[in-house]
Parts: C-alpha cells; structure tokens; sequence
C-alpha cells in the first residue's frame, strides 16, 4: 500500500522482525499429516476464468457457519478463480445439495459470460460435487470436473486459504448467526455477489498474488501497479543504497497459476520466481 502511494519506509523483513518481537508471527494451526493417495492430475490457468476451485470438506468451501441452535449450521456454497483468487460466487443455505450447487455454478457462467469448454472446476469428493444435478449441469455448461484426493487440503489450497482469510477476518461475528439473513448479509459485506465492491475482491491485498486485489489481477491492472511499485523501490534504492545487500524486491507479474503442480515443474516455478 505505501509502495502504491510513492513511500518507502523499510524493507518487508524489517517489519517481519517488528511483527516477531511483538509475538505477532504465530501460527493459529495445526498441519495435518499427509496420506499416500494417488495426485490428482495438475492443471495450469494462464488467464481468468480458467480453473475454479471450491471445497467441501467440513469447515472447507461449502463450509459450515455456526447458528445460535445448537446442532444446527448453514452451508456456505463459495468459488473463486485460482488465477485471480477472485471470488466468483457464493450461495448460503440450510442443507447441502446437489441442486444448490449447480444453481450457483449456473449464475456465475451467466454472470462472468463463460462460454463452454473454458473452465475446469477443482473440488473435493464431497456428494454435492458429485451428485448426478451436480455433474449433469457441469457437462450442460461444458465444465470440466476435477476432484482432489479425500481428506488432502494440499490438493486445493487456493479454497483453504480462502477459508482461513475469511473465518479469521476482523468483523467475522463471535457469536453464531442469529439467521440465515444474518449470514448471508456477513458474507455479502466480505463478498457481495451483485456488484463489484467488496473487502475480499476490491480491497483485499492478496499476498499470493503480490499484494494485489483480486479485482485487480482478474481486469489485468496489477501490471501497472506491479511496474510503478518496481520503480518505486528501484528510486529508494538509488537514493540510499547501503540499505540493501542485494536486488529489491521482486514486483515481476505473475503469469500463471498451478494447482497440483508435478515435483519438477514446481521446483522450476520457484526457481524462475527467485
């Protein structure tokens, strides 16, 4: 945001380390072990509107919101765009169903004008995923189904990064959802689905996507942002540069995205991003 605004004040370590003294740094989970399942096929999106991603899995995307009757939840039906992390749709209801999901799967295609044979949609073997509605509407719109292995989150961490942001956002109620208005006027506010302002999509810097909105990578404006970012930093390096031992950072545009990337060409991902 500074380097948006021309001003430069410290390096990201430097605040790292301020964030490590104030024991603001710790992770609020746990890792789950992994399983020896077979790797589900890996898939590359070079523009929006590629691959979407969803999850089923409990507390995953369709996740459980708690209500103030004990026993009972509400169903958060999301999907966001692996390119951009932009989220593209979401439904909320009291039961999970096949029906439901391919009525949202219908809006978005409507809404982000999908033609078919465009969009592979990754998700989890959950039985709305994989209900007959559900993969009849998919073949009807000309979407390709892709499925992770049971109980692997690695095999979708677009949507369980997603999740994490979303449960852990600052106004996310302490309290269970009085009603299923109350929830869905929650997540309109992180989300809204009829129009483009938003905390998530419009104002949301997403480090994955070098601290751009989702909006903004899905219109292609972060190449711009990315570039006058680079001549920001280039400027304050000129200006003093004992500051730094080595290059500044890396604002370079990022061209694709892999889900479930083979070993080598994740390694050769990391070592064309270094």
């Amino acid at each position: 945001m500074l380097a948006n605004e021309n001003v430069y004040i410290a390096s990201e370590s430097s605040f790292y380390r301020i964030l490590k003294s104030a024991n603001q740094l710790k992770h609020r989970n746990k890792s789950k072990s992994p399983r020896k399942v077979i790797k589900p096929e890996p898939l590359v999106s070079l523009a929006p509107n590629q691959i979407y991603s969803w999850e089923g899995l409990p507390f995953g995307y369709i996740t459980y919101l708690p209500t103030d009757v004990k026993g009972i939840f509400l169903y958060l039906y999301l999907i966001m765009d692996v390119y951009s992390r932009k989220i593209v749709g979401w439904q909320i209801h009291a039961q999970e169903s096949a029906n439901h999901a391919a009525d949202l799967m219908i809006d978005i295609c409507q809404r982000e004008n999908i033609p078919p044979n465009q969009v592979t949609l990754h998700s989890d073997n959950g039985s709305p995923m994989k209900g007959a509605t559900m993969l009849a509407t998919l073949q009807k719109l000309g979407i390709v189904a892709s499925f992770n292995r049971p109980s692997v989150s690695n095999d979708n961490p677009y949507s369980e990064s997603l999740f994490k942001t979303l449960k852990y956002h600052h106004t996310y109620p302490a309290k269970p959802f009085e009603s299923i208005g109350k929830a869905r006027n929650w997540v309109d506010g992180f989300a809204p689905r009829w129009h483009t302002v938003g905390w998530y999509n419009n104002e949301h810097l997403h480090s994955s996507i070098s601290f751009v909105t989702p909006n903004q990578r899905h219109t292609g404006e972060d190449k711009m942002i990315l570039e006058q970012r680079h001549k920001v930093y280039i400027e304050a390096k000129n200006k003093n540069p004992n500051r730094w031992s080595g290059n500044t950072r890396n604002w370079k545009y990022i061209n694709s995205v892999s889900l479930n990337p083979d070993k080598e060409d994740e390694i050769n991902n990391q070592q064309k991003a270094a």
